[in-house]
């Protein structure tokens, strides 16, 4: 039975949520930025602290529950989606967060991933992605670039690597959205609709190791490059990025093109508008499976889809449907229905 979910009458703060923990990162590391926006979102919501649960696997990343206060579960490599389900299967009225890294999720933990959104639970996972393997010393990972030198590979990648985006909205996540580490004003607002959104929700983000992959997303995330190769999202709005908004992605012959937005003097008046919604599931695949030197990176809110129902409202559902056509009041009546023995 679900467990009433309390109301918040003590207003809370970022340091109410950090734990008596000493948070053991290197220093630089992009994680004590997600940590703090985390820290910063859940207590923003006015959610007793108990209402909130944190699962994670191994890796760097998966240290994070131990910073949270809030009750937590440091799982197995791989399974945390896997763990996360039946916590939200046994109490649906918990607020679970997911933590894993890029290795953790996308290699051993990839199919516990996929299902999840496929069955749309209502998790919020939040991807780190530094494209490494960093805990067990720098080797490849799904999501390392090619020709990336590793200690798996010291003469380059060979493996071509999964793109989050493409593999959560495939496996049809109903919520998918794209941050980088630096960027925690956004990284906050997409925590917060990913918390109100009603299913799976992914975030990827763009999170830098400064120990094996430092700067692996610089190109993208740098002060200098940023303008050009970031594509903020927002649902309704034209997609326009660059410095002094100069570009813009329009579709031309079923393919997405970077335009200028003013060719031969004239204004562009095709530029595409952003649609987080179902009906524009193929755009979204599109958009996640843009990347530099072509295009720039798609950030923000990619995918978010409200047709679905929630995994575990579908669950209980069919227990209660199950209750109330089954002929037995409990399980003792059950047994003791039908053809029974008195064993001597």
């Amino acid at each position: 039975m679900q467990t009433p979910v309390k109301e918040n009458t003590n207003k809370l703060s970022r340091k109410d949520f950090a734990s008596d923990r000493d948070v053991k990162w290197c220093p630089g590391c992009g994680d004590y930025v997600i940590l703090a926006t985390l820290q910063k979102a859940l207590a923003s919501l006015n959610k007793p602290k108990e209402e909130i649960v944190c699962v994670s696997g191994i890796g760097c990343s998966s240290r994070l529950p131990y910073y949270l206060d809030t009750y937590g579960i440091h799982s197995i490599h791989g399974r945390a989606a896997a763990v996360a389900t039946g916590v939200k299967l046994a109490n649906p009225g918990l607020s679970v967060w997911v933590i894993s890294g890029d290795g953790d999720c996308m290699a051993i933990g990839g199919n516990h991933l996929i299902h999840a959104a496929r069955r749309n639970v209502d998790l919020n996972i939040i991807i780190f992605n530094n494209k490494i393997y960093g805990m067990t010393k720098g080797q490849s990972s799904p999501t390392t670039p090619l020709g990336k030198k590793t200690k798996t590979a010291p003469e380059g990648s060979y493996e071509r690597p999964f793109n989050i985006g493409e593999v959560a909205i495939g496996a049809g996540a109903t919520f998918f959205a794209r941050v980088p580490d630096n960027d925690p004003r956004l990284l906050e607002e997409v925590m917060l609709q990913a918390h109100a959104h009603e299913g799976t929700s992914i975030i990827e983000v763009l999170q830098n190791c400064v120990i094996f992959t430092d700067g692996i997303h610089e190109q993208i995330t740098g002060r200098d490059t940023k303008d050009d190769n970031q594509l903020i999202l927002e649902n309704g709005k034209p997609m326009i990025f660059g410095k002094d908004q100069k570009y813009g992605i329009r579709v031309d012959k079923m393919k997405l093109e970077k335009v200028a937005l003013k060719e031969n003097g004239k204004q562009q008046d095709d530029i595409l508008v952003h649609d987080t919604r179902e009906e524009s599931f193929e755009l979204q695949m599109a958009l996640a499976r843009m990347k530099l030197p072509d295009f720039p990176v798609a950030m923000g809110i990619i995918r978010q889809s409200e047709t679905e129902s929630a995994f575990e409202s579908d669950v209980h559902n069919a227990i209660t449907r199950s209750k109330d056509a089954s002929p037995y009041g409990n399980l003792k009546e059950l047994f003791h229905s039908g053809n029974t023995w008195d064993v001597k």
